[in-house]
């Protein structure tokens, strides 16, 4: 009876405690969604910060991120192969797994300062190119980690009948076990867009933010994340009623680049 009765209250306990967490999640985005739609315009996304838009802030914001995918992932999936299947349980590669977890739960403002140091302190200027940096060593633990562990699923037989085959290594690698572990790759990937793309801290301190469209990489760049931050403090309705537009589109935003991964990663056969 006691172990019965035990079971129940943790259960009833664990039940509570979820229902409060998905009961503040469901406040959070339909306050979000109410006000941000409300603020939504044509203008919102045809003009420019400067005239009370934010198109140059999505155009900046994803250029920054996708550059920085571009440098990201051919470095992190490297590295996640050469872990699991070049290093095995070497020192290197457990000092390496270690080193990658330690910065996947690194502070996203900590990296900001280190890469403000290494590329902004030294040319005196905000620029683009710090902010790539930043969000590209972000995202490089991530991709190590989650490329390392999907390759670690795929069966061992298959590297056996790739040699028994005649197959090199590097081919049975990037033809057989790359091909097998690419659903579960991909995701990660795809998870770990989504969590630069939503960065503000590092971003602070590296690109800042710039009112006008620029391509420019060398200057201050333009940041949706940095100027919801700026345009939440600011007194005038206008500027808030912005934030609130760019914050509902940048979690949509977040929202369909998770969903595009679950889905991913339920649908791998």
């Amino acid at each position: 009876m006691n172990r019965l009765f035990l079971n129940k209250v943790v259960l009833l306990l664990s039940t509570v405690s979820a229902l409060i967490g998905i009961g503040f999640l469901f406040w959070i985005l339909i306050t979000l969604t109410y006000k941000g739609v409300a603020s939504i315009h044509l203008s919102t996304f045809t003009n420019d910060l400067v005239e009370g838009g934010i198109r140059n802030l999505i155009v900046g914001q994803f250029t920054m991120a996708l550059i920085a995918t571009a440098v990201a992932v051919p470095l992190g999936v490297l590295a996640g192969i050469y872990l699991r299947e070049y290093g095995g349980n070497s020192k290197f590669a457990s000092a390496t797994r270690t080193l990658s977890d330690v910065m996947t739960s690194a502070p996203s403002i900590v990296i900001g300062v280190f890469v403000f140091a290494l590329m902004v302190d030294p040319v005196g200027t905000f620029n683009g190119w710090a902010g790539i940096v930043a969000l590209a060593i972000m995202m490089l633990p991530i991709i190590i980690g989650t490329t390392d562990n999907m390759l670690a699923l795929v069966p061992q037989e298959l590297r056996e009948a790739g040699i028994a085959l005649g197959g090199s290594k590097h081919k049975i690698i990037l033809q057989i076990v790359l091909k097998a572990a690419k659903v579960g790759v991909t995701t990660g990937i795809l998870l770990s867009f989504a969590r630069i793309i939503g960065e503000t801290a590092p971003l602070l301190f590296t690109s800042a933010n710039n009112q006008f469209f620029t391509m420019d990489l060398n200057g201050q760049f333009p940041s949706l994340t940095v100027s919801i931050y700026n345009l939440a403090t600011y007194p005038d309705a206008e500027s808030r009623e912005l934030a609130w537009a760019a914050s509902f589109i940048l979690t949509m935003i977040v929202l369909l680049i998770n969903l595009a991964g679950r889905y991913l990663t339920r649908n791998k056969h």
